[in-house]
């Protein structure tokens, strides 16, 4: 089976509140909620995966010294193994906007079970809502 590598982040606002963005139509497990992030390229490690993503999905730039590892998830798919991990971000410069066409929401970490999720994110409720 083939394992796919994707990161992911946790964005905290300074209310504590996380960012969710709702896959667009079109896409896999669309209408789904899910911590922004993307596919890790050959060459690219996680962080470096993340500072791309963001910049391209939400139009903020962070750095890998604000990328703080909290968790990861490992995940069989139909047709992949996700393996995922979730990194924790206080600090980055600009404001998150959809680029992509998805809907962004900042939700409370007591909350986040509101919102469904693809299988692979779900266990990464408790870690991340106990960390905060």
């Amino acid at each position: 089976m083939k394992v796919v590598l994707v990161a992911a982040v946790a964005l905290i606002d300074r209310d504590g509140r996380v960012l969710l963005a709702q896959r667009p139509e079109g896409k896999s497990m669309a209408g789904l909620w899910e911590f922004p992030g993307g596919k890790v390229d050959p060459g690219e490690t996680p962080e470096v995966a993340l500072i791309r993503e963001l910049q391209e999905e939400l139009g903020i730039d962070t750095w890998a010294s604000c990328l703080a590892p909290l968790t990861f998830a490992s995940h069989s798919y139909d047709d992949f193994h996700l393996l995922m991990p979730l990194f924790a971000c206080r600090k980055w410069e600009g404001i998150p906007v959809a680029q992509e066409g998805q809907t962004l929401k900042w939700a409370r970490p007591e909350r986040l079970r509101d919102y469904p999720m693809p299988p692979a994110d779900v266990p990464l409720i408790p870690i991340l809502r106990d960390w905060l």
